[in-house]
């Protein structure tokens, strides 16, 4: 059994996937702030260490004695877009190096995002191969994180693994989706001509990413020379767009009436600047910036998941019609819908 490190552990991905190593006999220590909730690692018998991704010293100390390192955690809202590459750019270099450093360095699976990838055209499959070109500050902290792990991809063993909106049991981001379509009797969606989008369920991500530490190929010392090699998208073969989901899940949620409103996109950005200035007056980002609807109004996040499956062996479970209904009757179990 391996000594395992999860950066993030605390995260919606990150319980589903310490929860699986722990049952898989694994040894699991957590990188957590001091504000972290941690009783669920604590009901697993989990290691917690206290660090913070801004201090080297401390990350070094983590990492030691480790023979694989989940690299989870990140920031997915900032109210300003310097916080994006701090954490996401210069927290996953420090993590790298302190790897780095380590005698025998540990096998780093880094979870990054599609974001990082950036879009494709309409009716074109994104694969990992593909220029990156991402479009909003999010994603380029993300594609910077990868790169500063490459970086060191001389030194350690690292596979990079881009997730689609991921959701599952403990989401709170499908859950407001979900809410909004029982209480208004319709579903918005910025634009007139939304993006496929590329989604998967968390369950489905974990067992990709245990396989990805098992048995994917490394990013080599010269990326460059090998584009895409040792990265994975992480998706399900269904890329609904946004309003498709709100007419996906409306039987779900008994409502014989749920329209989807098209919202013009001046008017999307509108509201999107309005309620980032209100963040910023709270001190409290939020999901609904101008970050988040540059990404909403792309032509499509629609991607590949053959390389998972050729050298991984990796597919969903169910598909993603079955997840979705899971889903919504775990909300409804735990009353959160």
């Amino acid at each position: 059994m391996a000594r395992i490190l999860v950066t993030g552990g605390t995260g919606f991905i990150g319980r589903h996937l310490v929860q699986t190593l722990v049952q898989q006999g694994h040894t699991v220590r957590c990188l957590v702030r001091p504000s972290s909730h941690v009783q669920p690692l604590a009901n697993w018998g989990v290691e917690r260490i206290t660090a913070d991704l801004s201090d080297e010293t401390q990350l070094t100390q983590a990492v030691r004695g480790s023979d694989v390192v989940y690299h989870l955690a990140g920031l997915v809202r900032a109210l300003h877009p310097r916080e994006f590459y701090e954490v996401n750019q210069e927290g996953t270099a420090r993590l790298a190096r302190a790897c780095a450093r380590q005698t025998t360095p540990p096998r780093v699976i880094l979870v990054s995002s599609v974001a990082a990838a950036g879009p494709s055209a309409r009716g074109k499959l994104r694969v990992e191969s593909d220029p990156p070109a991402p479009i909003s500050h999010y994603g380029r902290s993300k594609l910077a994180g990868e790169q500063a792990a490459a970086a060191f991809s001389a030194e350690i063993p690292l596979t990079i693994v881009r997730p689609g909106i991921v959701f599952g049991p403990w989401d709170r981001g499908l859950v407001r989706i979900l809410r909004a379509i029982r209480q208004l009797n319709f579903h918005a969606s910025p634009g007139f001509f939304p993006p496929p989008l590329s989604y998967i369920h968390v369950e489905d991500l974990v067992e990709l990413l245990i396989e990805a530490e098992r048995r994917g190929t490394r990013v080599p010392a010269r990326p460059e020379e090998q584009p895409g090699t040792g990265c994975y998208f992480a998706v399900a073969p269904e890329y609904p767009t946004y309003a498709e989901l709100g007419r996906l899940v409306r039987p779900m949620l008994a409502r014989r009436w749920a329209p989807v409103l098209p919202i013009a996109g001046p008017i999307a950005w509108c509201v999107a600047g309005v309620n980032e200035c209100l963040s910023r007056l709270r001190g409290r980002a939020d999901e609904l910036s101008l970050d988040k609807i540059r990404d909403a109004l792309a032509s499509s996040w629609a991607c590949s998941g053959e390389a998972a499956r050729r050298e991984l062996g990796f597919s969903p479970a169910r598909p993603l019609a079955q997840r979705l209904r899971e889903t919504i009757e775990w909300y409804r179990a735990q009353g959160w819908l």
